[in-house]
């Protein structure tokens, strides 16, 4: 291993806050923040991420842009065989964002498809992306160790890599990790649809009796080293069930597959400084907290003086995230005095349900079909309780946030959920919220039972509960960024041992 600091770039599909539709533009944003910080990395800083110039990307301030530069990039579907792509370098909070700015591929209506589904060319989108990442990092002239890629997005860039970077002085012998955010998407790209990435069947990539590539599968085989976001996770991923059918592909990695539970960002998420609170608060001093509980039941119509439980859930309205779970528990829970405040957008089979419980139960149940960042604050520190009943969760944030926020999170016990969260009911004095088994409504109506009745009771054990959760550290730079580090060592060592 050179005895400089390692240079690391990363490739992603989003990237908070410049572009968003889930954690992982949270993990990108706040990990290559972290990587800078952390006590004896040896990294290089700061760390590149590349990131599509979508059309919903606000423009960077001037002032903080380093350099815009127009790169010849090798483009399949380009009748000269190259495109001209600009990479706008801008100084971020940390790290040096690259926007990739080509609008054929990206100024679009949407990140990933419209409304009537994904794109056809999505392959060719992102595979320019990696090209793009390539061309930018060899116009530097400084050799890349470690190349950290983000779910089937950045695929291609591994394909590269083996195929088309192999002996390249730059950026060939980069070490690739990958990241795995979200096991069910895969990429999938046709046979018919090869050429976008410039492939074919029988050119020793493509197999030549396959019916396509699968992007996803395709990074994890090339990649030195696979990791998901949670311990929990990686141990179910290995099994039928969970894997996506990866399960296989990750197994063969063997000890090459982990799990690195994802960080929160404390400086973002704090509501001691959170200036979209109606009050502040901290672990030391809650008082502040019932402010925020009136304002927040104020804004949605509801009863402030009611001290009836409320539930909050946020998220994008997936079957993945039991929203229809929560729908279906909420005649029971509505029965007992408990008031919903949901916040998401999706499909209508998973949002006409809310629509129509607000629409029966206005003082009861607020539906905010949206996505509202100073919303989402105000439902973390007012709601009495944050309601994640996922199917499966390779992490979640949601529930790091309602802890740090005093909250306590009602999960299925799951994946990085279950890494995250304790069970009261099943380690009385010891836990930090309430898990169920089995995905149920049963078992979330029991869940939620069980996290009311000792509200109700107020005193040492519920003030106990809120101080556990408040008390737990889930900062990126003291936890989850170290582990990253290890893993790019550990990664540069097998792509040059």
């Amino acid at each position: 291993m050179r005895s400089m600091p390692m240079r690391v770039a990363m490739i992603t599909s989003e990237c908070e806050p410049w572009a968003k539709t889930g954690g992982l533009a949270d993990v990108v944003d706040a990990l290559a923040r972290a990587l800078g910080v952390v006590d004896g990395s040896s990294i290089e800083t700061p760390v590149d991420v590349f990131l599509p110039r979508y059309r919903g990307v606000p423009d960077p301030d001037p002032a903080r842009v380093e350099r815009t530069s127009v790169l010849r990039v090798p483009d399949p579907l380009s009748p000269s065989g190259n495109s001209a792509v600009s990479v706008i370098d801008v100084a971020a909070d940390g790290y040096r964002l690259r926007l990739v700015d080509h609008p054929a591929a990206f100024d679009r209506e949407g990140y990933y498809g419209d409304t009537t589904g994904d794109y056809a060319d999505n392959a060719w989108r992102f595979g320019l992306l990696c090209r793009t990442a390539f061309e930018a990092l060899r116009a530097d002239g400084r050799p890349l160790d470690v190349l950290h890629i983000h779910d089937w997005h950045t695929g291609p860039a591994a394909i590269f890599r083996d195929d088309r970077y192999a002996d390249d002085p730059i950026v060939g012998g980069a070490a690739i990790l990958i990241t795995l955010h979200n096991l069910a998407y895969h990429g999938w790209t046709p046979r018919a649809d090869l050429g976008q990435l410039g492939l074919r069947p029988g050119d020793g990539v493509v197999a030549p009796d396959a019916d396509g590539l699968d992007l996803l599968l395709a990074g994890i085989d090339r990649a030195e080293l696979a990791n998901t976001v949670s311990p929990g996770f990686a141990a179910e991923a290995l099994t039928p069930e969970f894997g996506m059918g990866l399960d296989g592909a990750l197994r063969a990695k063997g000890d090459r597959f982990s799990g690195i539970l994802n960080g929160l960002d404390t400086g973002v998420w704090d509501p001691a400084t959170d200036a979209d609170l109606a009050a502040p608060y901290s672990r030391h001093d809650r008082r502040g907290k019932a402010a925020c509980r009136t304002d927040l039941l104020t804004a949605l119509g509801f009863d402030p003086a009611d001290d009836g439980p409320v539930i909050g859930m946020i998220g994008r309205l997936d079957p993945q995230k039991g929203f229809d779970l929560l729908a279906d528990a909420s005649p029971t829970l509505l029965a007992q005095g408990v008031r919903l405040v949901v916040q998401g957008s999706g499909p209508a089979a998973l949002a006409d349900p809310f629509r129509d419980i607000a629409r029966a139960h206005p003082r009861q149940v607020g539906f905010i079909e949206r996505f509202d960042r100073v919303m989402a604050r105000k439902i973390y520190a007012g709601a009495d309780f944050f309601a994640m009943p996922s199917r499966f969760e390779p992490c979640g944030q949601g529930q790091m946030i309602a802890l740090r926020y005093g909250t306590p999170p009602i999960v299925h016990r799951v994946g990085g959920l279950a890494d995250t969260v304790v069970d009261e009911t099943s380690h009385p004095g010891r836990g930090t919220g309430f898990a169920f088994e089995g995905g149920t409504v049963a078992g979330l109506v029991a869940a939620c039972a069980a996290a009311v009745e000792l509200r109700a009771a107020g005193g040492t054990p519920w003030d106990g509960l809120l101080d556990r959760g408040m008390a737990v550290d889930f900062d990126w730079v003291t936890g989850s960024a170290p582990r990253y580090v290890e893993a790019y060592r550990r990664a540069v060592a097998i792509r040059r041992g």
